[in-house]
């Protein structure tokens, strides 16, 4: 299952809050596709299957991952970064041999 920096965790809550949607949850996904093989794919979900594995960080912030997204997830990490250099969510995934230039998707 993937883990929450504390610094995710919080631009999450905010953006939770801004929405007024405090019962959604994070679902992170990996799909086919991008220039490497796999993509992620991250959005607020209400749909919640019986499959899914579900972890709470904060005490406030679900987040869902399906199954088969679960296994190419085991281990990595979200992070969100607002600097000068980086700005925004980014995964950093051991389980990924390849990754593209843009970092949005990986092999």
């Amino acid at each position: 299952m993937i883990t929450l920096t504390d610094t995710a965790t919080t631009k999450v809550r905010e953006l939770l809050d801004a929405e007024g949607a405090a019962d959604l949850a994070l679902r992170v996904a990996v799909r086919p596709g991008g220039c490497s093989g796999f993509s992620y794919e991250m959005f607020f979900d209400g749909d919640i299957a019986g499959d899914d594995e579900q972890v709470t960080f904060g005490d406030t912030v679900r987040v869902v991952v399906d199954p088969a997204s679960a296994q190419l997830l085991q281990g990595a990490t979200l992070d969100y970064k607002d600097g000068l250099d980086q700005s925004g969510f980014s995964i950093t995934n051991p389980n990924a041999t390849r990754t593209c230039g843009c970092g949005q998707s990986f092999s």
